[in-house]
This record gives structure tokens, sequence and C-alpha cells, in this order.
């Protein structure tokens, strides 16, 4: 079976969806691989490198896609409009195997649909024990909050670890993390490394133990164990309670130094955690990294991919932090797409099977058979 790896055309996207260490690893299915030319070179993976490991370079498009049967991206596949047409060439019964964000992307997945492309969308592996493995958004998650404590260090006024000088002694800059899921807790752990305090915010009960293993102090709002739905993420709160929530970081974002929001409910615009008046109580040269800029934003202020200062405070709104980072970004993220393909094998003949039925993939696939499987997406379209 072909594999296809193509090259990131979207600005900014850095990444790669496969590495040559994975490659190694996958050849025991008898997959034989075909890589863009220079598609991993923005991270830092060469041509020879992938030559090396077996893959077969391939300077244009149509004879990368020819008769491949599985096609292997980071970012959505673009169809003219937006870049050049990456999907009319996909072959029909082709699985391609990418980030989708379908919800945002209809048209594209109409497209999926009609050429009879199998869909299968990263964000969506299910949040279960033996799927950790292919959970791409919390591979990529982990290195988004790491690199925002790193950007909101650069962007400060001031140190974030404490010094003690014969100019006299520096007092540690505070850090205030907003959300204590993957990105949250990475983003605690890395202010922590360079010698910040930490308090961290999360409506979940089930993250305190977590958040206070790290070293952090726990902004406790009034605990309900309905907060947090099956697969682990927060649920969206009442009018009441997001008052409250507001109410109490409130009260300890005033001499927060730096401020990283990571607070995103699927399929929904991201909960406002941080006023415009909160913003205002800040001191100037404060930092705020709202990592939920994507979806709308933690802070009504946040513009995505700009910078807006507002009262002296800088407020910062990257939609793809895990690019800065795309070496060990794409090494996760290719580890993540070699299980889920190799979960679509028998483990002892390797054989390929793609069995709907099968508790990761199905939930994982968007189209399939002509048709778009993914009930949320379909109801979506309908409306």
């Amino acid at each position: 079976m072909k594999v296809a790896v193509l090259a990131e055309t979207r600005p900014g996207e850095k990444r790669v969806a496969m590495v040559p260490a994975e490659i190694e690893a996958l050849k025991q299915y008898g997959l034989e691989f075909h890589l863009e030319a220079g598609a991993g070179v923005a991270a830092g993976f060469t041509d020879e490198a992938f030559r090396e490991a077996g893959a077969t370079i391939v300077n244009d498009l149509g004879p990368l896609l020819g008769d491949a049967k599985f096609v292997l991206k980071v970012a959505p596949p673009t169809m003219g409009a937006d870049g050049r047409d990456e999907v009319s060439p996909l072959p029909a019964g082709s699985i391609l195997i990418s980030f989708l964000a379908p919800a945002d992307n209809l048209d594209l997945i109409r497209s999926l649909a009609s050429g009879n492309v199998t869909a299968m969308g990263m964000e969506l592996v299910p949040r279960i024990t033996r799927a950790q493995k292919m959970d791409a958004l919390s591979s990529q998650a982990t290195v988004a909050g790491y690199e925002a404590v790193l950007l909101g260090a650069t962007n400060m006024v001031k140190f974030l670890p404490m010094f003690m000088t014969a100019a006299g002694t520096i007092r540690p800059g505070k850090t205030l993390v907003l959300g204590a899921g993957v990105a949250g807790l990475q983003a605690i752990a890395t202010a922590k490394r360079l010698g910040s305090t930490v308090e961290a915010f999360d409506v979940r009960p089930a993250v305190k133990e977590q958040v206070e293993s790290l070293g952090a102090k726990f902004v406790e709002a009034e605990m309900d164990e309905s907060a947090e739905d099956e697969g682990g993420y927060a649920k969206a709160r009442s009018e009441d309670q997001a008052a409250e929530d507001q109410a109490l970081i409130a009260a300890h974002i005033h001499d927060a130094d730096l401020v990283v929001t990571t607070a995103q409910i699927p399929g929904r615009k991201a909960p406002v955690l941080i006023t415009q008046e909160m913003v205002e109580s800040m001191a100037p040269g404060s930092v705020i990294i709202d990592l939920a800029a994507s979806t709308g934003g933690n802070c009504p202020l946040t513009r995505p991919d700009e910078r807006v200062e507002h009262n002296g405070v800088v407020i910062l709104g990257p939609t793809n932090l895990p690019s800065m980072l795309p070496l060990h970004a794409s090494q996760m993220y290719a580890r993540n797409v070699r299980e889920l393909v190799a979960e679509m094998f028998d483990k002892e003949s390797k054989e390929f099977n793609l069995d709907m039925e099968n508790d990761v993939l199905g939930p994982t696939t968007i189209t399939h058979g002509g048709q778009v499987v993914h009930e949320p997406t379909k109801e979506k379209l309908g409306s």
C-alpha cells in the first residue's frame, strides 16, 4: 500500500505529518512511503533523511497522490480558493488522516464525501485509555502549553525567576493559568521550571491534585463533578456559575505578571474568563497568552494571531504554537499517526482491516463510503 505524505502549504505551518523514525516502524505492514519534496525541511527533517528511511521523494502532487491508499497531513487539505487544490486529486477509496476541524470546514467535508475519501480527523480520536498513543490533541497541546509560557516570558517587562544580586533582590514573577487540561498543566510545569510562582484555576475538581503536584496553588471554584464530560473536557457553565468564576479570577488576576488561558469547550465558543475590566486591573507590562483565540478567545480583547495592547497589558492570541517547535511537534504527531494507522492492521497477520465498529476508528472517521458518518458533522450539514 502506498502512503503519500504532503507538504504543508498553509501560512506558518512548519510541521510534517510523518518523520523518518516512524516510517521504519510502519514498514512491517508492507507500506511504501512517498513524500513530497521538502515536506520536512521546515521541521528539521531533510529529504535525504527520509530517503535513508526508505521513502521516495516526489516533486509533483499528481504523481504523489496517484494510487495512494493513505494520505497524511497535519492541517486540513486546501481546496484551491485558499491555496492549491489538494482535494480533487485524492484517489477514491483513499484514507486521509489529518486535523480536519469538520465543524469549520463543511465544504471540505462535502467534497471528501463526494470523492469517496475516508477522512479521519485527528482531533476526534476518542479519549479512552488505549487511544492515548493516538491522541494528537494532547500531544500538540503539550507543545502549546510549553511554548505559551516562553512566548509570555519574552514579551514581559520583568523576570519570571527570583534573582538575588548585588543590585538587589528581584522577586519572582507571578503566573496565573486558567484551565488545567494538557496545555494548562504543561504551562504550569514550564512556568515553575522558569522560577515563577504559579496559581491555576479550573472548574473540574479532578484536576486539583494534578495542579498541586506540579507545585502550583489551586484557585478553587465551587467544585462540581458535573463540570466534566465523559472525555474529560470542561462543560459549559450556567450564567450564574460563569459570573462566580469571573469574580474569583478577578480576585487573583490583578497582580499576575503572566496569564495563560486554555479554556475551550469542544464544538462551542470559548468561555469568556477575562473581562476588559480585569485586564485594566493588571499592571502595565503584564502579558496574557490566550490559547483559545481560534474559538473566540477567553478574553474579548483577544485577536487571533495579533498583538493587542490595552491599558499597557499585552494580549497575544497565537493559533498555532506547535508550529513554533516543529521538530518535536512533528515527532509527537507522527507517532500519533503511526499508532492510528497500525490500528487498521491485524496485529498478528498484519492484514489491512478498516473496521468501522472499532472503538477508535469509528469515532475518528468523518466520511466513509461516500457518506458523512460523523453524526455531529452530519447534523451541522443538515442545519
